[in-house]
């Protein structure tokens, strides 16, 4: 069983309902939680003329692979009624892998560790939550020292 690490978020509609409903689809799927950190309200990323966001991170094992993984979370996000209309717009859900294992994948839509993560306050913080000493396998950097990198910035 893989240890995986998934981001969540939302702005729109019910927050908190979003990711709670998100989580039980998760469950729904297999996926076994082992950890959730606290929901945490922040300014928007990228795109800032949108309301805040609520986001929390989950630790979960799976025998799934990385593409099974990512494909369940975006039937989750459509099953949710999410709609892309452009990078960093508003969502009701956003369901991304931060990591899988120590796996480094550089593939056609599907990037873990995820390619932004370690510039997010809104993934570290909550990451250091409920793993401060996984290791960002790019970075090789303990996730507690990137959070507390970014607070300095």
């Amino acid at each position: 069983m893989a240890d995986v690490f998934i981001a969540l978020g939302s702005n729109i509609g019910d927050r908190e309902e979003n990711i709670k409903t998100a989580i039980e689809k998760i469950k729904e799927k297999g996926i076994e939680i082992v950890k959730i950190s606290d929901i945490i309200e922040t300014e928007p990323y990228g795109y800032k003329e949108q309301p805040s966001f609520l986001n929390a991170v989950l630790w979960a094992k799976t025998s799934l692979t990385p593409r099974e993984l990512l494909n369940i979370l975006q039937d989750i996000e459509k099953e949710m009624g999410r709609e892309k209309k452009f990078k960093w717009g508003p969502r009701n859900i956003d369901l991304d892998i931060i990591f899988y294992d120590d796996l480094v994948i550089n593939e056609e839509g599907l990037k873990i560790p995820h390619p932004d993560a370690h510039n997010r306050v809104f993934v570290m913080g909550p990451m250091v939550q409920i793993a401060p000493d996984f290791i960002h396998p790019v970075l090789k950097t303990p996730v507690k020292e990137i959070f507390e990198g970014l607070l300095k910035e």
